[in-house]
Order: C-alpha cells, then structure tokens, then sequence
C-alpha cells in the first residue's frame, strides 16, 4: 500500500479529511501551524470550509455552531490556546455536541515556548473548563497512530456525542513519517441519522439545543445523565499498551513521545535480564483503570515517565488505590528525558 511521508500535524488534518471532517477553524500558534495549513488548502478541495478565525475564542465556538448543524467539526491550537477554548468545550460538553479539539502541546504556564511538553495532562483529563463534565481524550504515539487515532476520535464524538480532545506534543506534531491511509477510508462509521441537529423545522416540531437551563432540578438532571454516560465511556472505551506485564517487576508508565523512549529503554534492560515492563496508556479519559489494578496484583512498583512536573502520576495512584509504589521522573519547560536519565530512575528502584 502506498504510504505518504508527511509530519503528525499534517497526518492529522489528513486523516480527519477522510473521517468527513468538512468544517475547521483555527488560528496559528507553533507548534501545530502545519495543521491549519494544510486544512487551508485541503477543505476547499473536498467541499469543506476552512476559517481562519480572529481568535482561539471565536474558533470553538465556531466549531459549536458547525457541529450545531451535523457536520463533522475540528479545531486545533497549542497549550496557550487550548485554554482560551475551555468555556467553549464545556459548553460543547453540556449541549451534547460532538467535536474533536487537537492540542500540540508546548511548554508552559504561561506563553511559554515552543519546545515540546505534556503541561496540559490536568486540563485535558480533568475538563480545564467549568462544570462537571468530561471529553473523552486520546494520546498518540507516532505518527501513523496519530492519523489511526484521529479517525476513531471523529467516531467516538459521533457515537457519544461530546468532545474529544487528541492530546499531543511539539515533537509528534513535527515529527516526519510514512504515513498509509488507504485503509483508514473503509473505517469511516455511520452512528445513524442525526435527530438533533438544527437544519430547519420542514413540517416537523422545533429542536433546541441549549446549555442554560433554569428550570427547578432541570441542570441536575442533565448532569445525572452525563455522568451515566461517562460511566458507560469508562466501562467501554479504555485504551492501552502493555509490554512485558507477565513477569515485570517494575512497570514503566509512559504516553506519548516519552512513552516512544521508554519502549526503547525497557528493550535495552530486557536483554540485561531486567524484567521491567511498560503500561502505555491511548486513552487518558478514560484512564486505563482496569488494566492498572491487574498489574497492581503483579509489579513491585511503578514508574511514570511525563515530560511535566508530575501529573498523570496522580491518576495511577488513583487506579491502583496506592497499593504499590509509584514513582516518578519528569522533564518540564519544552525538555525530553533521555534514555540514560530513566535508566538511572530505574535502577534506584529496581535494585
């Protein structure tokens, strides 16, 4: 099959073409630029419409509107933009409107730079925006995973109607790669006619669709059925990776571009007679929970990989309700961890 050698940003944009994604808005921000460009030129040509919006502000709630109709809707940014989207997703959490939202992340807080970071783990997976509500977020690893996952994140938006977030970082948004699509049309899914969209009443009674709801106990119903939704997520949609957990002492936990370091060091100290494994989790809402607690039954510890200060390590704790050790070694401010900075994690443990 004939593959194509493009960056992950440009995988993406691709990918969620063929996913039917007709309507993008966005506004620039390194290090995910290669996107919007390449929707710029790609939406005219299938029928699609590309807005290059005044703010990240005005953006989501573009996508709000276009997702309001029944098109498939995508907006992307970098940290700093994400969060001005924040009130947006929420409302797209609250009206049931699906939608799916990239972020590239970069260092931070604040502006930051542009160097590559998982800074933003908090706000994806604990909704950055306000109520009690959840987006469904997805965490690639290389680049033909990031074109795969785009194509199941436009699916799982239909299927449950809510956001969904594909949370990267500035090295798989650059990243160079073969990438093979030829498959990826005949996954495409239908999830049946669309009973809510607002497309004009002919003949039939009024839709509306609305977040503000005043009526007494009418918002706590509304929650009540979210959260029996997002039960229902958690019970289905769990996604990860898992190397070596048979016989594993210590479980290395990594996604993204660590998680692609990590494999490299757990490899290298399997040959050395060290039996380290490695939970790589795809779905970071939900959280992987069942397969943590298998391993939980197993490992002598855990040591999570983030290129932040130390973030997702809080949910591992959660998953296995601290029965084991769990350690952590991070790099924040746009840095990588190396192999042998791990390494040297590992043997403090291990031994």
């Amino acid at each position: 099959m004939k593959k194509v050698l493009m960056c992950g940003n440009e995988a993406i944009a691709e990918a969620a073409i063929i996913a039917g994604c007709r309507f993008y808005a966005g506004y620039p921000i390194t290090p995910q630029n290669e996107l919007p460009s390449y929707m710029s030129k790609r939406m005219p040509e299938v029928g699609g419409v590309f807005i290059q919006s005044e703010s990240e502000i005005s953006a989501i709630n573009m996508v709000f509107g276009a997702s309001l109709t029944g098109v498939r809707a995508m907006t992307s940014s970098s940290s700093p933009g994400i969060s001005l989207k924040q009130e947006g997703i929420s409302y797209l959490a609250a009206c049931e409107l699906p939608a799916v939202i990239v972020n590239i992340m970069r260092g931070g807080p604040g502006l930051g730079n542009i160097g590559p970071s998982q800074s933003d783990y908090f706000q994806a997976v604990k909704s950055g925006g306000h109520g009690d509500y959840h987006q469904i977020v997805i965490a690639p690893a290389s680049v033909q995973e990031i074109a795969d996952l785009t194509m199941l994140s436009f699916d799982l938006a239909d299927k449950y109607r809510m956001p969904v977030m594909i949370l990267g970082d500035g090295i798989l948004g650059q990243m160079m790669a073969p990438v093979e699509f030829k498959s990826l049309k005949s996954k495409v899914k239908s999830f049946g006619k669309k009973d809510w969209i607002l497309d004009g009443c002919k003949g039939r009674k009024p839709r509306i669709i609305r977040s503000l709801l005043l009526a007494e106990g009418e918002l706590e119903r509304l929650n009540l059925k979210l959260q029996k939704k997002y039960n229902e997520i958690k019970d289905k949609e769990e996604r990860c990776e898992i190397l070596y957990g048979d016989d594993s002492k210590v479980m290395l936990v990594a996604y993204g571009t660590p998680s692609r370091i990590t494999r490299s060091v757990v490899e290298k100290l399997r040959k050395t007679g060290k039996k380290i494994g490695m939970l790589r989790p795809i779905s970071l809402w939900p959280f992987p929970e069942k397969e943590f607690k298998k391993l939980a039954k197993k490992v002598k510890a855990f040591l999570v990989i983030e290129m932040n200060c130390g973030q997702m390590v809080e949910d591992v704790k959660l998953a296995i309700d601290c029965s084991k050790p769990v350690y952590f070694y991070g790099r924040s401010g746009g840095q990588v961890p190396s192999e042998s900075e791990i390494i040297k994690e590992i043997e403090k443990i291990y031994e």
